[in-house]
């Protein structure tokens, strides 16, 4: 880990890059760009101090999807692949501010999603400015997405592609047997704490036990479910329900998280990769929604 400036104007590094490290800004801004320095360059938003960037692409060993700029004098704190375990172990707070900032990124687009789920199912929005308006910035996010991709050389393959972090390994505290049909938590649920699944399998479900109950997915061993609840506070959007008899889970608390990775920080990797994963097929759930809404219209 070290410290570094960048000067106004300095690249920090370009989309297409392998990452070997993130960063932290301590001041100064940061401009996230998609080809930058072309004549189609777009500045898609600005990174304030304390907020990471470049995480993913060491997360989940990911080529970088946009070129970072310094806006300002840039003053980073650049943590290698290497030195994570290091950098959490100095700083174990920052655990979870990282896993809150992808979660903050994974709430913002699951609004998105559903907003225009519900355009292609229910026609909600109006005619006239407002549908343009909303179609128009449909447009411009599958053209960004587009030269991304293109720069980055990903294909829809790589994207589901999720890096292998091994086995879990079973905590010594709150790893409890379930029976089939037992409720984890219920959709509405307030709830400050996730799971790891460690044997068996846990259903996922909208409007469980309802006419229009939605099974969403099935997890089994080494899969996590519930991290929004402990990053965000949210309630639960969804039910969990358990699929077999000797379903083994562990309950995980945001309180937990210092003693869990001193106890084991490839836990802590793999959470982080989940959440990192999560992301980005969720970005590829939105942008086939995107296509699908305009084409629509």
């Amino acid at each position: 880990m070290k410290k570094v400036v960048f000067n106004k104007g300095e690249v920090v590094f370009h989309e297409g890059d392998m990452g070997t490290c993130f960063y932290q800004i301590e001041a100064g801004e940061a401009g996230v760009y998609v080809s930058y320095g072309n004549a189609d360059q777009r500045k898609l938003t600005e990174m304030k101090p304390g907020q990471f960037f470049g995480e993913m692409a060491v997360i989940e060993a990911w080529p970088r999807s946009t070129t970072i700029v310094a806006e300002s004098d840039l003053h980073v704190i650049e943590i290698g692949e290497s030195e994570l375990n290091a950098y959490f172990m100095e700083q174990p707070d920052k655990i979870l501010a990282l896993m809150k900032q992808l979660g903050s990124r994974i709430r913002e687009l699951t609004e998105e999603y559903d907003q225009v789920k519900s355009f292609i199912e229910e026609e909600k929005l109006p005619e006239g400015e407002k549908k343009e308006g909303f179609l128009g910035k449909l447009r411009k996010y599958l053209e960004l997405n587009a030269m991304s991709n293109k720069n980055t050389g990903a294909t829809q393959e790589d994207i589901l592609m999720m890096k292998d972090y091994g086995k879990l390994e079973k905590g010594d505290t709150d790893v409890l047997e379930f029976k089939r049909g037992d409720i984890i938590f219920r959709e509405g649920d307030a709830g400050n704490y996730m799971y790891a699944v460690y044997g068996g399998s846990v259903g996922i479900y909208t409007n469980y036990g309802t006419a229009q109950e939605n099974k969403l997915t099935q997890l089994y061993s080494d899969a996590f479910f519930g991290e929004m609840g402990l990053i965000g506070e949210e309630k639960r959007s969804a039910t969990a329900v358990v699929e077999e008899d000797g379903t083994i889970l562990e309950c995980i608390r945001a309180e937990d998280m210092e003693t869990l990775f001193k106890d084991n920080p490839a836990k802590i990797d793999m959470i982080l990769c989940h959440l990192s994963h999560r992301l980005r097929r969720l970005t590829l759930d939105y942008v086939t929604a995107c296509r699908e809404a305009v084409e629509k219209a």
